[in-house]
Formats: structure tokens, C-alpha cells, sequence
């Protein structure tokens, strides 16, 4: 999980700047070894995959009738 997300945001604006944009190759590998960093840690994937939905089935349902309710008609 993102604790610092002002250090996250630093650290991608000096990576860019010192590092320019990465080839689809380099960004596969940087993916990957994330992936893997995170299902080490027992973050991915989730043991009930179903976990949460109920809060974004809530959310979309809001959402959903604030845009049908202010749409001109």
C-alpha cells in the first residue's frame, strides 16, 4: 500500500527526468518484478476476488443515477 503518495509522485518525476521513457521491454520487467514484489507480500492476488464489490456495486449505482438524473433532456 501507498503510504507517501507526495514521495511516490517524487520519485516518478525523478525517474522520468533522469531515465526518459522506458522501452515496452524495460516496462514489462519493472512490471513483473512488481507483481512479484507484491504477491510475496501477500497483496496479490486477493483470496476472495469478490471481496469489496458490494461497495463498488453501491458506488456505480450512485454514480449512475447522479449522470441519468442531471443530463439534459
Amino acid at each position: 500500500m501507498i503510504k507517501n503518495s507526495k514521495k511516490l509522485k517524487g520519485f516518478e518525476k525523478n525517474f522520468l527526468k533522469n531515465r526518459g521513457n522506458l522501452t515496452h521491454e524495460q516496462a514489462l520487467k519493472l512490471f513483473t518484478a512488481m507483481w512479484e514484489e507484491a504477491r510475496s507480500l501477500g497483496l496479490f492476488p486477493s483470496k476472495d476476488l469478490l471481496e469489496g464489490i458490494d461497495v463498488d456495486i453501491r458506488i456505480a449505482k450512485a454514480l449512475n443515477s447522479c449522470l441519468k438524473n442531471s443530463s439534459p433532456e
